[in-house]
């Protein structure tokens, strides 16, 4: 059973989805990632956003531990049924609504969310089938949705090639835990522009009127 490990709500049981629909992020491996979030310390007072949610677990366990809002985006209804049940319960927990369930195919999601709408920290878990072509462009339509310091963590078998980054992301980390492999992302900033490469303005002086 999945369990919320740390935070608020450290140690509460949360619902798991029935059945072999999702592939849930172990206790392990879920501990060891936000160990690695909480060194960033990117976590509190984070907008967080969770695209293939499953259980909610990812989401729900950042807003234990300090975020501010979290969506959880998930399609299926079973699934997204005990997203909402866990986010229930960790909105009981602080006494205020931190985590909204979206029922929502990710792809409509991302795109109908309003362009000033930006996240601090993304957790992506998609279905193995998913193929690359098709993350790439989830990636691509996430990156114009980050935050300029934002992180996106891509969670996919250890099998599986690294994810093709899109104009706009770019890979700085990932780890590998047993059978899963945890990509990290940020937004990509193009190097500034060194002094040498600038061409000084030319100062013209203005020279005073001939005396005649």
């Amino acid at each position: 059973m999945s369990r919320i490990i740390a935070g608020a709500a450290g140690g509460t049981p949360l619902v798991s989805v029935p059945g072999s629909l999702t592939r849930p992020t172990t206790d392990r491996v879920k501990e060891a990632l936000f160990s690695r979030l909480d060194a960033f310390g990117i976590i509190a007072g984070a907008r967080v956003l969770d695209l293939y949610a499953g259980s909610g677990s990812l989401g729900v366990e950042s807003s234990s531990r300090g975020a501010e809002a979290v969506d959880l985006v998930e399609f299926d209804a079973k699934a997204s049924s005990v997203c909402q049940r866990n986010a229930d319960l960790i909105n009981g927990v602080l006494g205020r609504k931190a985590v909204t369930v979206h029922r929502s195919k990710v792809e409509s999601f991302l795109e109908r969310t309003a362009e000033t709408a930006s996240w601090d920290l993304v957790f992506l878990d998609p279905p193995y089938p998913l193929d690359d072509p098709a993350l790439s462009a989830v990636l691509g339509k996430l990156a114009d949705h980050l935050a300029p310091a934002a992180v996106v963590v891509v969670e996919r078998s250890s099998r599986s090639p690294e994810p093709f980054w899109p104009a706009g992301l770019e890979r700085f980390a990932e780890k590998k835990y047993g059978e899963t492999r945890l990509w990290f992302a940020e937004p990509f900033v193009p190097d500034a522009i060194t002094p040498d490469a600038i061409t000084p303005d030319v100062v013209i002086e203005e020279q005073p009127p001939k005396q005649v």
